[in-house]
């Protein structure tokens, strides 16, 4: 049955005493039409409250608190990028915890105070400013000095910048509580390590390898929320977490005497060549782009699921591609078949070559 305002309102007007005058602008007419609305409005927030009791009409900060109070799952918060730089400058320069670098776009945090000693450089911490992957800067960014700092001259990071993650999404919580609900953890089951490694911000997906070395020991093979291998610095952290140092004594959430050690996923590269018949209203440069997103959200896409990149799969993302009308000669690797990948190897997007 409809509950709108207006069938509401006839309702009510259909339950007075036919001897009453009920047509529109009457006295019956004018009182009882705001008590319609209200009521109308009363059901649009119970129908609201409705839809609240599944947990897949929920988002944000309810989805959140729902998912705690079920199974005490909080979403994986946004870190910030990290690293090293290089300063040089004269010998007795002091660089103060709090002083600033930069590259172009972001600023980074000195996170400790050093003087330059007779070297004329010394290596400093850094943090990005701002949380997320935008901070996950590439070798030779950071160049600049937003405030002078006396005695120093120059500024380089001779490392890529890595650690920094976008909070938990929606889907990505909500997957890894469907995860935790249908593949039950109990007593370090494979399922339990995936659960534990899942729950470390940063972590994308996992692969679990029991007994890969002999008994009670386990491999756990992960990669970046970004679907690409991870970094040192978080499988580390993931090592910690379950099993530091990897001795099986219990000091992380694996149980005594289960032996675990954590690896990131073997990067394959794809190198993609074809030959474009291109929209000339879009620019060489927009028509790349939009050709390296698309695949890039492909590869995300079947991370760790798929153990084949599919030949054809990629020419559709490519013809659906802004810029690009047809194309022939396409090439991934050199090669006009699909790419097998073993069980502990993620793809990477590498070269694209649009001719």
């Amino acid at each position: 049955m409809t509950n709108n305002k207006e069938t509401i309102h006839s309702r009510m007007l259909n339950n007075i005493v036919g001897k009453y005058d009920k047509t529109k602008g009457s006295f019956v007419y004018d009182v009882t039409k705001p008590a319609a609305i209200e009521f109308d409005s009363i059901n649009q927030e119970i129908k609201t409250a409705k839809e609240k009791l599944s947990i897949e009409n929920l988002k944000g900060d309810e989805l959140e608190q729902r998912l705690y109070e079920k199974t005490g799952i909080e979403r994986k918060p946004a870190t910030k990028a990290s690293g090293c730089v290089t300063i040089k400058g004269k010998a007795g320069a002091t660089i103060n915890k709090g002083d600033m670098v930069a590259s172009d776009t972001l600023s980074f945090i000195i996170k400790e105070s050093k003087t330059i000693d007779s070297s004329g450089q010394i290596v400093m911490p850094v943090e990005c400013e701002d949380y997320g992957t935008v901070g996950n800067v590439p070798e030779g960014s950071i160049q600049y000095f937003p405030i002078t700092i006396a005695g120093v001259t120059s500024v380089i990071n001779n490392e890529d910048f890595t650690g920094g993650y976008e909070a938990e999404d929606d889907k990505a919580l909500l997957e890894r509580y469907y995860e935790r609900i249908r593949t039950p953890a109990t007593s370090g089951n494979k399922y339990h390590y995936r659960n534990w490694a899942k729950e470390v911000t940063g972590v994308g997906d996992v692969k679990i390898i029991p007994l890969w070395n002999g008994d009670n020991t386990v491999k756990i093979v992960i990669i970046d929320s970004n679907k690409e291998p991870a970094s040192t610095e978080l499988v580390e952290k993931v090592q910690t977490y379950i099993d530091p140092n990897k001795e099986g004594l219990g000091e992380g959430k694996a149980p005594i005497g289960a032996f675990c050690t954590v690896v990131s996923a073997n990067g394959v590269d794809l190198n993609i060549s074809f030959t474009a018949i291109k929209d000339t209203s879009v620019t060489d440069e927009e028509r790349l782009q939009s050709v390296k997103n698309n695949i890039i959200n492909y590869l995300r896409e079947i991370a760790f699921k798929e153990s084949t990149i599919s030949y054809n799969r990629i020419a559709s993302i490519i013809l659906d591609s802004e810029g690009i009308i047809d194309f022939e000669n396409l090439t991934i690797n050199g090669q006009t078949t699909a790419i097998n990948l073993d069980n502990d190897e993620v793809p990477v997007l590498g070269v694209v070559t649009i001719a």
